[in-house]
């Protein structure tokens, strides 16, 4: 059944590498979508070829994004000079600094024991096992990559498992099993969207947002956790009363399980310096980016460090994080000078790969905008202007949640929101009412193994099924409809006033 699913993709991309650019040629030949204005057709092209090739990976990722560095200065979009500084920027700064931290605490296990430290505090009744398992991997989620988490969680949840198979019987453990597993799966992607830096996909969002609308207030870290920590909190909630209700055996203690937890945190040994210095750097990146700008609770405003420089506007969280991050590589360990918290061998672990994926993204986004091809895009989708907004922010997310399912969480939020931006501005509401709901969408796909990383993880432990992750992922992906479309009208409303139509849009 894998080969013959393995030949079907393959075949998929030989199609999608040849079919591609003759598609592209086709319509630079034929089509004219904007008379008097080619490079409108010529940037259609292009994000089609890209299109394509990032649905199928016919191409890997990285390198179709760079499509737009070779063809936007050859089809007279943008000039070299100018293209070239949209692929790194300050959510790059922002993605590498919150990243080499993470290596630091991948590099000295600051991360399993926080994680192992969480799961011991919670107890050993299989609903507590469960929880615990979620809130370890939810909170390293929101700070770390979604696939080292899931990663770093699965050989605990594996060890527990298969010690509860020597002592209970295996019938009753195999339900469990499945849920556990799937709740490190699914707790990876829904943790991740209470940060900004917990997923590529909130920080797309962020860079289109300043491209598409310049003149639109940059949502800063402290907001976007305001409005995204109760979704996801909420959202972790309910997939464990499904997964209890679902997947556990009578409510009962299970001391091996609490065993193997003591066992694993033994092996850690006590805390060491090292791992002190990386707690305490991590603690001050939270710290700064929470407070850096001003928080306003009602009429009581909480004014932010930022403020004490002459222009505030001239530090932001890319500044924070890159200054946290290079700090670890100054200070020293305790086997002495000459080797530091953080060297570059570790640090080359970064995904440039994603960078790039970043960078392509802003690129055709900002194609978008200088060619004119977002106008047109909007001026096409004025049919939708007499639809309910709650219907269209509905149906984005439907859009977002099951496409994912079979494209890259990146890749496909890099193509839909500079649409997304021309159609709030033709259908005139306020831009963060669509892109929000359908960053958030993107990040949560549960039905199928290659949806995310997390889940194809979890799914490459060979202990569960396809049918297993589908049956309770289908279920999950119209919840997550739902509670993003109702977060987007009530904590949207309130955090980013999204109701209200800005006036440049009217």
């Amino acid at each position: 059944m894998k080969s013959l699913q393995s030949q079907k993709s393959v075949l998929l991309k030989k199609v999608a590498f040849f079919s591609g650019p003759v598609v592209v040629v086709l319509l630079l030949i034929f089509g004219d979508l904007e008379p008097g204005k080619p490079e409108v057709t010529r940037t259609a092209a292009l994000a089609l070829l890209m299109a394509i090739w990032w649905i199928t990976e016919a191409v890997p990722l990285a390198i179709t994004a760079l499509l737009p560095a070779i063809f936007f200065p050859i089809f007279q979009i943008m000039k070299a000079e100018t293209v070239a500084p949209v692929y790194f920027n300050k959510i790059i700064l922002l993605f590498l600094g919150g990243f080499m931290i993470a290596l630091a605490m991948e590099r000295w296990q600051l991360h399993r024991r926080i994680a192992l430290q969480i799961i011991a505090w919670i107890g050993a009744s299989p609903r507590r096992i469960l929880m615990g398992f979620m809130i370890a991997t939810g909170f390293l989620s929101m700070w770390i990559s979604n696939t080292a988490t899931a990663m770093m969680m699965l050989p605990i949840a594996v060890a527990i498992i298969s010690k509860l198979e020597e002592k209970y019987d295996s019938l009753e453990i195999k339900k469990f099993a499945v849920a556990l597993l799937l709740a490190i799966a699914y707790s990876a992607s829904i943790g991740g969207l209470a940060t900004i830096i917990g997923t590529p996909p909130n920080l797309i969002l962020v860079r289109v947002l300043q491209i598409q609308f310049p003149m639109l207030t940059e949502i800063s870290f402290t907001q976007w956790l305001i409005f995204a920590f109760p979704i996801s909190l909420l959202f972790l909630f309910i997939l464990w009363l499904i997964l209890t209700v679902w997947g556990l055996p009578s409510e009962r203690e299970f001391p091996v399980a609490a065993k193997v937890f003591e066992t694993e945190l033994q092996n850690l040994g006590p805390i060491t310096y090292e791992e002190k210095v990386v707690l305490f750097d991590f603690i001050g990146l939270v710290v700064l980016l929470v407070s850096r700008q001003n928080i306003n609770i009602g009429s009581f405003v909480i004014p932010g460090w930022s403020s004490l420089f002459p222009d505030a506007s001239f530090v932001d969280d890319g500044t924070v994080a890159l200054t946290l991050a290079i700090i670890l590589f100054i200070i020293p360990t305790q086997n002495g000078f000459e080797q530091k918290i953080m060297d570059w061998q570790t640090a080359r672990k970064l995904p440039w790969n994603i960078i790039l994926l970043f960078g392509g993204g802003f690129a055709l986004a900002e194609g978008f905008k200088n060619s004119g091809l977002s106008l047109w895009v909007g001026n096409h989708l004025k049919m939708l202007i007499d639809f309910p907004p709650i219907l269209i922010v509905m149906s984005v997310c439907l859009l977002l949640t099951f496409l994912t399912e079979l494209t890259s969480n990146t890749a496909t939020t890099n193509m839909i929101l500079p649409i997304l931006a021309s159609l709030s501005t033709v259908i005139h509401v306020n831009p963060l009412l669509l892109m929000i709901p359908a960053t958030l969408s993107a990040s949560c796909a549960f039905m199928l193994p290659v949806a995310t990383p997390p889940n194809a993880i979890i799914f490459g432990s060979d202990r569960i099924h396809i049918s297993d992750m589908a049956r309770i992922g289908i279920f999950l992906n119209f919840i997550g409809v739902l509670l993003f479309t109702a977060a987007i009208f009530i904590i949207g409303n309130l955090v980013f006033n999204v109701l209200e139509v800005p006036t440049w849009l009217k």
